[in-house]
Parts: C-alpha cells; sequence; structure tokens
C-alpha cells in the first residue's frame, strides 16, 4: 500500500471520528450556550475543511492562488458562523 492512500486513510478516519465528536457535542446538554463545546466544533470543523481541502480535493499540490483562495473562503465561512453565533 503506498503512502498516499495510508494518509488517506487516517485523514478519512480523522474526519469520520470527529463528526461523531461534533455530532455528539451538538446533541448533548454541552452543546448548550456558549463556551469550550462550541469552540471545539468549529475547531474541529475548520480541521476537517482543512483535510478535504488539501487532501481529498488535492489542493496541497495545486498553485498557492487556489490554496490561498479555498483556506481563505473556509476561514471566512466558519469566522462568519462564528460571528452569527456569538
Amino acid at each position: 500500500m503506498n503512502i498516499l492512500c495510508k494518509r488517506l486513510d487516517v485523514l478519512w478516519l480523522a474526519t469520520l471520528v470527529a463528526t461523531g465528536v461534533s455530532w455528539w457535542v451538538g446533541e448533548s446538554a454541552l452543546g448548550i450556550g456558549d463556551g469550550w463545546p462550541v469552540a471545539v466544533v468549529f475547531a474541529m470543523s475548520l480541521a476537517k475543511g482543512l483535510a478535504i481541502a488539501l487532501d481529498f480535493m488535492e489542493l496541497r499540490g495545486a498553485p498557492a492562488l487556489w490554496r490561498r483562495f479555498v483556506v481563505g473562503w473556509l476561514l471566512f465561512v466558519i469566522l462568519a458562523v462564528m460571528a452569527l453565533r456569538f
């Protein structure tokens, strides 16, 4: 098995676990109100978005302009949602 497939498998599993954790935090009493649970969910969303954009969409090897555009868009969306949340 080559290294790229192994890396994608690990990232896929980490994304799956992060999705489960964020769902659990959102559905449990931890997700009510403001504070660290909400910040953790936003941080996991950013990490998942970066993993998807850079590795699954293969932007890690793309020109810097594309990477900056996609990562900037992701940061803008997360910051806008956080601004509306808080």
